[in-house]
Order: structure tokens, then sequence, then C-alpha cells
């Protein structure tokens, strides 16, 4: 009986030593590699581009940021066991020129392929629809009907939009500025592009301007860092598919009033 009890003794204590604890579990799923924060964390904290001007991802000001892409910011900050300095742009331009200058470690940004030649993408975490404005009494119904010979388009320059339409439209002419709709306003364009949410608060004040529901693209907002940096892009991609599987970006999305944005379905 003792030299059985004594074998199970033995036994139970080899099996608790295979076994790691919850704290190493915990311990070993947090851990970060050194080329990973090389990557991400080059100067000891994570410095991120905010986007304030597309209010589906971020909302507030640059000294109070809110919404979704600072939520993330934030979250990847916890899970690289790092700051987070969050850096504030009124334009997608100027944040893609930031990375582009070393100035920021990641950037949430829509896929567009001029930006893709310097930073390597995640796939999608939230889809976002790309629309026209036009004055209420327009005779333009379709986004074909605003690709037209004579058609001038507000948007801002260097947005998704602006990328996007720049090399597909076919007769209508772009007329950039640092903001598109209030342009088409002064000017008396037939059109702007932008985000919808956005052109629908614009709408909201201005009731001499009506929405194309049609939809001219799809917006594919992703998370990014500088190309060559294998290891920090590698993470950003794994980390962007656990926010979307947990919920994480639907719920942001709801907190910060923007829950009829579509969150990205999962990468193939």
């Amino acid at each position: 009986m003792v030299k059985a009890a004594f074998a199970v003794m033995i036994s139970l204590a080899g099996s608790l030593t295979a076994a790691p604890s919850l704290a190493q579990t915990e311990r070993s799923t947090m851990t970060v590699s050194a080329d990973v924060l090389k990557d991400l964390a080059p100067t000891g904290k994570l410095r991120a581009s905010i986007n304030l001007g597309n209010i589906v991802l971020a909302q507030g000001t640059p000294d109070n940021m809110s919404g979704v892409t600072p939520e993330l910011a934030r979250e990847l900050g916890k899970r690289l066991g790092v700051p987070v300095e969050l850096t504030a742009f009124d334009a997608a331009g100027k944040a893609f020129e930031a990375m582009k200058a070393g100035k920021v470690d990641i950037v949430f940004l829509a896929i567009e392929p001029v930006r893709a030649a310097e930073i390597k993408f995640t796939a999608p975490y939230v889809i976002i629809e790309g629309c026209y404005i036009v004055p209420k009494g327009s005779a333009l119904k379709t986004p074909a009907d605003v690709d037209q010979p004579g058609i001038r388009i507000g948007v801002n320059q260097a947005s998704a939009y602006d990328l996007f339409l720049t090399r597909s439209l076919k007769n209508a002419t772009l007329v950039r500025s640092t903001d598109g709709a209030q342009t088409f306003l002064d000017q008396r364009l037939d059109a702007a592009g932008g985000v919808k949410q956005a052109l629908q608060k614009f709408i909201a004040s201005h009731p001499d301007v009506r929405l194309i529901n049609e939809r001219f693209m799809e917006i594919r907002q992703a998370m990014g860092t500088a190309k060559g940096k294998l290891a920090g892009a590698t993470y950003l991609r794994t980390f962007v598919e656990e926010m979307k599987a947990s919920g994480f970006v639907a719920d942001a999305l709801k907190r910060s009033g923007q829950g009829e944005a579509t969150v990205a379905p999962a990468a193939m």
C-alpha cells in the first residue's frame, strides 16, 4: 500500500512538473520576439498614426482620441509591452508621408497600390464605402453618371478615394484640396467623393445636398508597417485576425458610434 501510494505521488509530481502553470502559459502567450519589437517599437515605444479625418476610424481631438484605431493601437502596445504614442493627422495622405519619413511605426490606412509600394499591409479589419454627394437637384443618379466629360469632383488630396478615382475615372475631372466636400460647395462642383459616413454627416448640415447611395468603391482599411519589416508585418497580420475574430473590432466600432461599419471577413 505504502509503495503504491508513493508511486502515485511520484507520478503526480512528474505530471505537475511537466504541465506549465497558468502564469507560465500566460507569459508564453505574451512573449514577443526581439525582431518584432525592433520592427514595431524601435524607439522603445509604439508610434502609431491616427487619421482623425476619417470619422469611422477615429474621433475626438489630438489630445483625447477615441475610436477603433486608437483602441487597436493601445491594445497592440499592451501585447508588445511598450508605451503607445498616438500621433493625430487630419488626412490619410499625411499619415502615409509620416510613415515614409520614419516618424511613425504603424499606420491605419486603406489598402491602395500606391501605398503598398511603401507599406506592408495586413488584411483589412473594416470595410467602408466610398460614395458621391451631388446638389439636390442634380441629374446625376449613379457613379457611372458622375464619370462623364465636364463633370468636376471634389476629393481630399491623397485620400484612398482620390487614389482610386485617379486610376479609374475615364472622363470626369478631380479637384483636389484639403476638404473636398467644402470645395465642392465653394467652387460649385458637380460632385464630391468621400467616406459614406462622413458625407452623411456633411449632408445633415447642408440640406441642399444629397447622397448617391450606390458606392463607387470599397475602402479596405488595414494596419501596416514599413516594407522590409518582415517580423513586424507578420505579427500585425496575426494581431488583426485575432482582433476581428474575438469581436474586439466590432465592439470598438459600437463604442464609438460606428456600429453600422462592416467588420472585414477573416483573411483567406
